[in-house]
């Protein structure tokens, strides 16, 4: 995980014997002792790479130059099971990840993604934030890898399409709709009748353009930053499904990195993740305005017709059963709607 020489390990052991915080305090630049890599799949100008971008300028700064931390976004380094699998092995030292695709990994991840639990953001947050957000991250410990405290914001999810407007639940039939490799989301789609297509994002823009899908789902900033109104034509504002960024680490690498150290990376991550829910919920705000002007036409639905529909399907009473009951009482405790 970390490039560290003999002789550098060894100052840094007699530095934290005897006065910790003066390793971090230096204002003299050194060679980094600590070179870390994070990944991710969102673009450059996505808010989550901006501000980490900033996060990871500030951990160089506030250690005197010995933490590196290098930026790799918009699935730079693969898609997001490969970089899943790099990140359990060790080859990378941090990872973003949406709690649907974690639960490939650790199933109860996504239980903040079922459909149509949150009403709104000050839902979200009291889950994510509390009982429920504590109980993810003690399930993720579990699957050897370590959660930082705060979830980045990936925004409530809406539908897109090339071929026609989804208004209703009906209108979702037979549709070939793009979604990541989540049980829960192709779950879910196909309760609509719908055809789920398992795609990894960083082939989603061009499975759009080749007419592979017909639509996909994702959050007003990422149908933005990702181009995705380039290949699209309606957005259906569903709110089906609220998404964010769990900061992954492996688990034993991060323990082997001395406390100071985690210490300067877990403050700056999570004020990074606070500053980005506001970038987040600002943008997804101004958004259908700058969509509409690049041609994008926009309709609201009713929820709950679509969460009806789901109800009738036995998605919620299948979920209930593999989240089990402690999680599902969590998520009902915060989520704002009966489920």
């Amino acid at each position: 995980m970390q490039s560290l020489s003999r002789r550098s390990m060894l100052k840094l052991s007699l530095g934290t014997a005897i006065a910790a915080p003066a390793i971090l305090k230096h204002t003299r630049v050194y060679a980094a002792d600590f070179t870390l890599k994070y990944a991710n799949n969102a673009p450059l100008t996505h808010p989550l790479t901006v501000r980490i971008t900033e996060a990871a300028e500030a951990i160089r700064k506030e250690t005197g130059g010995k933490v590196d931390l290098r930026v790799f976004p918009n699935n730079q380094l693969g898609g997001d099971t490969d970089m899943l699998s790099q990140l359990r092995a060790g080859a990378l030292d941090f990872f973003t990840l949406s709690p649907m695709i974690l639960s490939t990994l650790v199933p109860k991840a996504a239980i903040s993604g079922v459909g149509f639990a949150f009403k709104g953001y000050d839902h979200v947050w009291s889950a994510m934030d509390g009982e429920l957000g504590s109980y993810v991250r003690a399930q993720i410990e579990r699957g050897g890898l370590h959660p930082f405290p705060k979830i980045f914001d990936n925004g409530f999810r809406q539908i897109s399409s090339s071929t026609r407007t989804i208004k209703a639940p009906d209108d979702l039939k037979s549709f070939k709709i793009r979604v990541p490799p989540s049980p829960m989301w192709t779950s879910m789609f196909q309760g609509f009748g719908a055809a789920p297509l398992t795609i990894n994002f960083a082939e989603v823009y061009s499975a759009l353009q080749t007419k592979i899908a017909d639509g996909q789902e994702n959050p007003l900033v990422t149908i933005n930053s990702a181009k995705l109104y380039e290949v699209q034509k309606y957005v259906a504002k569903t709110n089906h499904m609220w998404d964010g960024f769990w900061f992954l680490s492996n688990r034993a690498s991060w323990a082997r990195l001395p406390a100071e150290v985690r210490k300067v990376i877990e403050d700056q991550i999570t004020a990074a993740a606070i500053k980005q829910r506001t970038d987040v919920t600002a943008l997804n705000d101004s958004l259908e305005k700058d969509l509409t002007a690049k041609g994008i036409a926009f309709n609201s639905v009713d929820a709950g017709a679509f969460q009806n529909k789901l109800q009738s399907a036995g998605f919620y009473k299948e979920w209930q059963g593999k989240f089990g009951e402690e999680a599902w009482a969590l998520l009902q405790k915060s989520a704002g709607r009966a489920l």
